[in-house]
């Protein structure tokens, strides 16, 4: 049997080449303020995969996808595995766009604490007297910078999005950044109403994309996770105090309180995150893991 090592290992993914698509694998590490942290979370990397997999088939008439299959029989022999049961997606192979598309439809963490400081999030001016954690007029996006593991993302205003693509791609800032935007907007849009009809508020969340062969923009990585996103129950929401969550902010939220942590969790904060996470695949999806 052929064996692999990943080529690229991010904070919760490691990604193999298999010749003509990659292997994504989503582990059971957890990161948070930009460090991994000591524990692992586990049947956290098999929500991820699940999660980004139903969304991915979800919007693919908005925009293609870089997902091929998440059928371990579809996969090299080394992948059927236990250790990679449930955790693996085929992918195509792109060039991947050096920002992170960052939409936010409610007012809530760093944004807040921005907007409190100068009434902006990211540079973009809000209406004054909102509340922490409200509905947005309308969502808004921020793009950032990708930044190595142990460094912070830059947020970036959209006039930057556009110079930082056209140092990549001279005469193409431009349209890339453009319609990286619109891109974004739709697709949290169309996901934020569904979701809401599921029971969860999809607060704000990241998107990635990348080129295929002929040029054109791919939705790639991951996408609407409790990782990437903030999710809030629906019921129970009001705006004017922080939301309780079905995502990673409940680990963030635990580091705070635990400053000398060194980023180690106590078993039950790890088996309440995974409940987290499971809860809201269920939600969304209908289904058990």
């Amino acid at each position: 049997m052929q064996t692999y090592e990943p080529f690229k290992s991010g904070k919760v993914r490691e990604v193999y080449d298999i010749g003509d698509s990659l292997i994504m694998v989503a582990t059971d590490r957890i990161s948070a303020f930009d460090h991994i942290l000591k524990n692992q979370i586990t049947g956290k990397g098999a929500v991820l995969t699940a999660m980004s997999s139903f969304w991915f088939d979800y919007t693919k008439d908005l925009i293609p996808n870089h997902m091929i299959s998440t059928n371990p029989s579809d996969m090299p022999e080394f992948f059927q595995s236990d250790e990679f049961a449930g955790k693996s997606m085929k992918v195509k192979k792109l060039r991947m766009l050096p920002l992170e598309c960052i939409v936010r439809g409610y007012i809530t963490g760093s944004g807040w604490a921005s907007y409190k400081e100068n009434g902006c999030v990211c540079g973009i001016a809000l209406p004054e007297g909102l509340e922490e954690s409200q509905k947005l007029p309308e969502a808004i996006y921020t793009p950032s910078t990708k930044a190595e593991i142990g460094l912070h993302d830059e947020n970036i205003s959209y006039e930057k999005s556009i110079e930082v693509l056209e140092k990549e791609f001279p005469g193409r800032g431009e349209e890339y950044a453009r319609e990286l935007k619109d891109q974004t907007l739709a697709l949290y849009n169309r996901c934020a109403e569904y979701a809401k009809g599921r029971g969860i508020i999809i607060a704000d969340t990241k998107f990635e994309f990348g080129l295929d062969e002929d040029g054109n923009v791919v939705l790639a990585d991951e996408m609407l996770t409790p990782d990437s996103s903030r999710f809030w129950p629906a019921e129970g929401y009001a705006a004017g105090r922080p939301q309780p969550s079905y995502d990673k902010q409940y680990v963030r939220d635990w580091l705070k309180e635990h400053p000398d942590s060194d980023y180690l969790l106590p078993d039950d904060v790890i088996d309440r995150t995974i409940e987290k996470y499971r809860e809201a695949y269920r939600l969304l999806t209908g289904k058990d893991l």
